[in-house]
């Protein structure tokens, strides 16, 4: 599964496109007085304008080159400060998934994250920079019934349940290394962090099995 684009909602347009934009550098592709969009390797990154008061907090992942994860904190000192996980490490381990991980904050508190997959094998030798994001890795949608939302995306798009797991009731993952999607109840945190899981709305495009979808949660 692979998400072409992702869609979310923030209150501040104008500093989500500054952080975007200079901090993080990512190529900006489209801008209206309501969205702007990035470009993020073969992904688009779209931000719609919402005036409620409270921001919108989501976590999103981006692919990189699996043997770039440490290049990646190289890059973002000065930039962006990355979060330490319960360890107090920077870089996190995921074992079952064959993969490591570092998070940081974007303007609007969203916890985003750079996610190296060693089962991808896209190992890079040019040095890692913003074009290095080889596309949008993963979303986090929130439900009260994670596993009920799960079977229903299932039957309505044919996206399968990942192979490497896992399927709770308050957990469940829909997809592949390419693209998943995260499912879970508001009762979770989003790891590394205390925040909870906060049920906003998400908008995306998916692509499986050449078929392009539009998808809409919450």
């Amino acid at each position: 599964m692979i998400i072409s684009e992702l869609i979310l909602q923030t209150n501040n347009l104008a500093e989500t496109e500054k952080f975007y934009s200079e901090t993080l550098q990512l190529e900006m592709i489209t801008k209206t007085e309501s969205s702007v969009s990035f470009r993020a390797g073969d992904s688009v990154l779209t931000f719609e304008q919402n005036d409620r008061e409270e921001n919108f907090k989501y976590h999103f992942a981006f692919n990189i080159p699996a043997n770039q994860l440490e290049e990646s904190i190289i890059w973002t000192y000065n930039k962006i400060e990355l979060i330490r996980n319960p360890e107090s490490h920077l870089i996190t381990n995921f074992d079952n998934w064959k993969a490591q991980a570092i998070y940081f904050y974007d303007n609007n508190g969203n916890l985003a994250e750079f996610i190296g997959r060693a089962d991808l094998d896209n190992n890079s030798a040019t040095e890692f920079s913003s074009k290095s994001i080889l596309n949008i890795s993963e979303i986090g949608i929130v439900t009260d019934k994670p596993l009920d939302l799960a079977s229903q995306i299932t039957q309505q798009t044919g996206v399968d349940y990942f192979a490497k797991g896992p399927k709770t009731e308050n957990f469940v993952v829909l997809g592949n290394d390419n693209g998943l999607l995260i499912i879970v109840s508001p009762d979770r945190n989003w790891y590394p962090t205390e925040n909870k899981a906060e049920q906003h709305k998400v908008k995306a495009r998916i692509v499986t099995d050449q078929t392009e979808i539009g998808v809409e949660f919450n």
